[in-house]
């Protein structure tokens, strides 16, 4: 089940949001536990109780380490055998098919018979899920956050459904107080509405409607430089709205429930820098790279050559950790290539006005969208035939498949992303967000009114799931 079809719009979140009112306020955070459960059954209920298990396993692995008080060998032991056993669950789901795939293709090169394997079926939002748990027993060994009361504390903050399958990635030191108490009123009701519907409008008006180019030119053998330029910057738009929107959503069922989740995206094309853009872009997933990858790796503590080893295997491991595949390896490698140039020469500490300013926001751009190019194509075959089209080696012109989908675009929908580009950084204010007091209500309207032509589009269109489920 994902946020925008219509067993969730008119299905799940009316009867969730209406039993979750309904109950007192002390069995509230079991009803989220329970339709949690449900959320994610509804994809498949054996992987709910691999869900379970791995939530039940570090419940323990936490009371362990807690129990152990300053017997730091002890707690290292218990840490270790936790961060294993999760690394060894997602590795199985994530990348057995790839290493099996991997290991073939070099047998093959050898001359030998390829090995015969069953295929692993991937559990949606096991990458966040395992993250989220690593978090909690590491924070419990940092002594950063008390370990949890009781199995289902603990449960309730690894299967929360508005961030369970795409985030954004929660640590339990930020949300263990509000999973006990919380505040519920109508006006965090509404402000939760609105970052909803944003959410909504963003994935169905926006990121939706410019998928069909993208799918096009991007499974051309031999795109032009116009297509490729083209389908470039309709990717970019495409995963942003996509995943920016998922996030939004998100908070805004989080805030419906009383939860002030962590913002995930600030405005990340406005960036000067690579630097930058990786803290403005999936603001969680950056953040618990470094905070529990970079800094125990020596961060920039250990000398400028360590510095730059830690920033590539960061970012290499966090290619990885999108998908199991060699273009995201890649993907990770470009931009952990840019982080070192960057830190080396200076460029992210500039902060230029002027005429520089904007080139070091063309040059960020320019880089985030050849990164988009090995992240989209899937494969190097089409990889190399979007950078030959990106430098025109594969002609200039539009083909008639592309311009037939260029006609589709909608002149409301480039409206709407228009002002959603322009205000993005401005909807998440309190006061924008105030449905009942100054002009919040006529936003509540505008947003309302959006989100219905969004439910309309939905209902028209066929099946289109979020982008980054996969990963």
């Amino acid at each position: 089940m994902v946020f925008t079809t219509p067993a969730f719009l008119f299905l799940f979140m009316p009867l969730f949001f209406l039993f979750y009112y309904l109950v007192p306020a002390k069995g509230r955070t079991s009803v989220i536990l329970l339709g949690s459960w449900l959320f994610y059954a509804f994809w498949r209920v054996d992987f709910l109780f691999l869900l379970i298990t791995v939530s039940f396993g570090n419940y323990l692995f936490g009371r362990s380490i807690h129990k152990t008080g300053e017997k730091e060998e002890k707690k290292r032991l218990w840490l270790a055998a936790a961060v294993a056993l999760n690394l060894t669950v997602l590795a199985y789901f994530k990348y057995f098919n790839f290493g099996a795939e991997s290991l073939n293709e070099l047998l093959k090169l050898a001359g030998l018979s390829p090995l015969a394997y069953q295929e692993v079926i991937l559990p949606i939002g096991i990458s966040f899920y395992i993250f989220q748990s690593m978090s909690y027993v590491i924070d419990v060994y940092r002594k950063d956050a008390p370990p949890a009361e009781n199995f289902f504390e603990l449960a309730t903050y690894v299967a929360l459904f508005p961030q369970l399958i795409a985030g954004p990635i929660l640590r339990y030191k930020d949300i263990i107080d509000q999973l006990k108490q919380r505040q519920h009123t109508l006006q965090l009701f509404g402000q939760g509405f609105i970052l909803f519907a944003v959410g909504v409008c963003k994935k169905v008006l926006i990121a939706d409607s410019v998928a069909p180019l993208v799918d096009v030119i991007f499974a051309r053998n031999a795109p032009t430089f116009l297509e490729s330029w083209l389908g470039t910057a309709a990717y970019a738009i495409q995963i942003y709205f996509d995943f920016s929107g998922y996030s939004d959503m998100a908070l805004g069922l989080g805030r419906m429930m009383g939860f002030h989740f962590k913002k995930n995206f600030d405005a990340p094309y406005k960036s000067a820098s690579i630097t930058e853009f990786w803290q403005r872009w999936h603001i969680s997933l950056s953040r618990w790279l470094r905070d529990y990858l970079y800094i125990p790796l020596g961060g920039n503590r250990k000398g400028s050559r360590r510095t730059y080893i830690n920033l590539f295997l960061v970012m290499f491991l966090g290619g990885l950790w999108h998908g199991a595949a060699w273009n995201f390896a890649l993907w990770g490698i470009w931009h952990g290539m840019w982080l070192m140039i960057e830190r080396k020469s200076g460029l992210h500490l500039i902060q230029a006005g002027g005429i520089n300013k904007a080139l070091n926001h063309f040059r960020t751009l320019f880089i985030v969208g050849i990164s988009w190019i090995f992240f989209r194509a899937g494969n190097f075959n089409g990889i190399s035939s979007m950078i030959r089209g990106i430098l025109g080696l594969n002609g200039l012109g539009i083909s008639p498949s592309v311009n037939w989908q260029l006609s589709r675009f909608s002149l409301f929908a480039g409206a709407v992303a228009i002002l959603l580009v322009l205000f993005e950084e401005k909807y998440h204010d309190e006061k924008a967000l105030n449905c009942f007091r100054e002009k919040g209500l006529s936003h509540a309207v505008v947003y309302t009114a959006l989100l219905g032509l969004s439910v309309l589009k939905i209902l028209s269109d066929s099946y289109s799931p979020f982008l980054y489920f996969r990963f």
